[in-house]
C-alpha cells in the first residue's frame, strides 16, 4: 500500500468513526466514500464492517446507561428477518438502482425535516408492531446499502425522541445487524486474507475518530443533535444517490 493510499485509508476510517461515534450510525456511508477508492469492494466492505462493529461496541460500553435493550430487541427481531431477503435481492435484482433510489429518498427526507420543527405526532401510534416493521425494513435496506440504521433513526426522529433515548434504541440494533452480517460472511468463508492487516493499519484512526465522536455527542444539545443527524442522513443519501 502506497503512502497516499494509506493516508486515504486512515482519513476515511477516521471520518467514518467520527460521524458514527457522534451520530451512532453511517460509518460505511462516510468511510466508504474514500475506502472504495483504494480498496476493492471485497476488501473494503468487510473492513468497514469490522470498524463499524468496533465503534458500535465502544459506544455500547460508554453509553451503556442509555441503552434500551428490551426496545432494541424488537428492532433486532425484525431486522434479522429482513437480511435474508436482502441477500436474495442482491443476487437477482439491480442493487445499484435500489441504492440510488433509497439515497434520493433519504436526501429528500432529511432536507425536508431540516427545514421544519421537530414533531412527535407519531408517538401516539407507536407499538411493537411498528418497531418490528421498521427493524425489518432496516435489515432489508442494510443488506443492500450497508446502512441498517438509517430507517430506525428516521423513525425515532419522527417521534421526536431525545438523543439519549434515540441512541439507546438504534445503537444495539446497528451493532446486532453488523455482527449478524459479518457472521454470514464468516459462514460462507468470504473474508479476504488481508482483512486483519487492513484493520491493524486502520486502528489508530479508528480509535481517534471514535473518541472524538463520543466526546462531541456528550456535549451537544438535543436540538443540535437532531440537526446534525439529519445532516448526516442528507450527506449519506446524496452519497448513495450520486
Amino acid at each position: 500500500m502506497t503512502d497516499m493510499a494509506l493516508l486515504i485509508l486512515s482519513t476515511g476510517v477516521f471520518a467514518g468513526a467520527l460521524v458514527s461515534g457522534f451520530a451512532g450510525f453511517a460509518f460505511s456511508a462516510v468511510a466508504g466514500a474514500l475506502l472504495l477508492h483504494v480498496l476493492p469492494p471485497t476488501e473494503a466492505i468487510p473492513l468497514m464492517m469490522i470498524c463499524s462493529i468496533a465503534v458500535q461496541g465502544t459506544s455500547l460500553v460508554v453509553l451503556r446507561r442509555s441503552m434500551n435493550w428490551q426496545g432494541s430487541a424488537i428492532f433486532l427481531a425484525g431486522g434479522a428477518l429482513g437480511i435474508p431477503p436482502a441477500l436474495l435481492l442482491l443476487q437477482h435484482a439491480d442493487a445499484r438502482t435500489f441504492r440510488e433510489g433509497f439515497g434520493a429518498f433519504l436526501a429528500v427526507y432529511a432536507a425536508y425535516m431540516l427545514f421544519r420543527p421537530a414533531t412527535a405526532y407519531l408517538s401516539r401510534i407507536g407499538s411493537w408492531l411498528y418497531d418490528a416493521a421498521v427493524g425489518f425494513a432496516g435489515g432489508l435496506v442494510g443488506g443492500l446499502t450497508a446502512m441498517p440504521g438509517a430507517l430506525p433513526t428516521m423513525w425515532c426522529d419522527l417521534q421526536g425522541m431525545p438523543k439519549d433515548r434515540q441512541r439507546g434504541l438504534v445503537q444495539p440494533f446497528i451493532a446486532g445487524m453488523q455482527i449478524f452480517a459479518l457472521g454470514l460472511m464468516l459462514w460462507h468463508r468470504s473474508l479476504p486474507a488481508r482483512l486483519m492487516i487492513d484493520a491493524a493499519v486502520s486502528l489508530p484512526a479508528l480509535v481517534a475518530g471514535t473518541a472524538s465522536g463520543l466526546a462531541m455527542f456528550g456535549r451537544i444539545s438535543d436540538w443540535w443533535f437532531r440537526r446534525a443527524v439529519l445532516s448526516v442522513l442528507l450527506v449519506a443519501g446524496l452519497a448513495l444517490a450520486i
